[in-house]
């Protein structure tokens, strides 16, 4: 299929060209296309697999810490001279803990399992895609694509509903994206606590991409202080949360110190920004941001990058014509919109389709040039003479004229 102009400022229509195929090469031709489309599930594994290993350390980390704290107990009483009741009352306290640790680790086996599960679901649905169900898995990616979208555009239960009634709730990434929801909630009703705890989570991995996202939230926590005029706690939480990153962001520091001066409404621009609620929207967005690179996804959603695959082979300067047809993708604001980074196709060799029957105009059809200055194809303009004794009308302009008056037009 070939994406080519049509006359007269009208945009881009698909085209297609008939060839012979045998059963061979038309299995051949799937399997191709199933093989490209393979290549572009990075994400649909990654993300499980990284929640996996999220998990795995989160209950490595509890058990560690639980342990040590065990054995550090242990080894206290058998240093100390007890008696036999508080060497009692302490065996008691340690099997109590040991119990606790038991089911802590139960409890994380069956998390686990349940994550590794779900990577196992995943690679099977890619292995089972073949060219005899290539239908079907393209029409079950379609709404793996449709719920990711819906999920990044905060359309949570909408997204969940298609997921159950299609069966795909190990496929898609429910509860990774409950986890932002939480953070994200909570940033827009300006509080930082669960963004926070999240950092603190997920610190080495922040630490490993030198994310400036904990201290942008201390920052913000600082500037609400000065905010309410609470100066001694201000200064108190800087010692204590802001010093450790002087080392890095030495000049952030400075100038947000310097706030304290000004109050809550400082006339100069260059400290009045903190204080604008585009703080926490800048904070949300910065969230999404290092949310997706943790787990591997990309920036923008599926949905969009998909479009604008599509809209790459579409998008030329007739496009953003007036006179653009509705039936041109582009003719709609919000895939204009989408398609504005992208550049415009090259196309070699022009190809002039009728706008009456969309059918090629060559030399078997060839096209026809109306008083106006309009084209059309000849069997278009033959069929509307038969029906009208003679007349034509132009479908643009209302124009009535003889068929005798068109002009042949020839394609170099």
């Amino acid at each position: 299929m070939e994406m080519d102009s049509l006359p007269n400022g009208n945009s881009t229509i698909p085209t297609t060209t008939t060839s012979i195929t045998t059963p061979s090469t038309a299995l051949s031709s799937k399997l191709t296309q199933l093989t490209e489309s393979l290549k572009l599930e990075h994400q649909f594994l990654r993300v499980p697999f990284e929640l996996y290993k999220k998990t795995i350390r989160t209950n490595h980390r509890a058990v560690e810490k639980e342990v040590s704290s065990v054995i550090s107990v242990v080894n206290d009483a058998a240093d100390s001279d007890i008696s036999n009741d508080d060497a009692v009352q302490h065996l008691t306290s340690l099997v109590s803990r040991l119990q606790g640790l038991k089911r802590k680790l139960e409890e994380g086996n069956r998390t686990e399992n349940l994550q590794a599960q779900r990577c196992r679901a995943r690679i099977d649905h890619l292995e089972s895609a073949d060219a005899e169900n290539l239908s079907e898995w393209n029409n079950t990616r379609m709404k793996r694509i449709l719920v990711d979208y819906m999920l990044r555009m905060s359309y949570y239960d909408t997204g969940l509903k298609l997921a159950e009634s299609s069966d795909m709730l190990d496929l898609v990434d429910i509860d990774v994206f409950l986890e932002s929801k939480r953070v994200i909630d909570a940033l827009q009703k300006r509080e930082v606590a669960p963004a926070l705890a999240w950092c603190a989570d997920n610190k080495s991995r922040l630490k490993k991409s030198k994310s400036k996202f904990e201290f942008q939230l201390r920052l913000q926590e600082y500037v609400e202080l000065v905010r309410a005029e609470d100066h001694l706690r201000a200064i108190t939480y800087a010692r204590k949360y802001l010093a450790p990153w002087a080392a890095t962001h030495m000049k952030e520091m400075q100038r947000v110190f310097a706030i304290v001066a000004f109050k809550s409404n400082p006339d100069c621009a260059v400290y009045k920004v903190f204080f604008e609620p585009k703080q926490w929207d800048f904070l949300v967005e910065q969230f999404k941001q290092e949310f997706c690179r943790l787990y591997g996804m990309t920036l923008e959603p599926l949905l969009n990058i998909f479009l604008q695959a599509g809209l790459s082979a579409l998008k030329t300067p007739l496009c953003y014509k007036d006179d653009c047809t509705k039936e041109d993708p582009l003719s709609q604001e919000s895939f204009r919109k989408l398609a504005l980074p992208l550049p415009f196709s090259k196309q070699h060799h022009s190809k002039l389709v009728c706008f009456i029957t969309k059918e090629l105009m060559d030399t078997e059809n060839p096209p026809q040039v109306l008083p106006n200055g309009y084209v059309y194809s000849t069997k278009a303009l033959e069929e509307m003479a038969k029906r009208n004794d003679g007349k034509i009308t132009c479908p643009r302009t209302g124009l009535v004229c003889n068929y005798s008056e068109v002009v042949k037009a020839y394609i170099s």
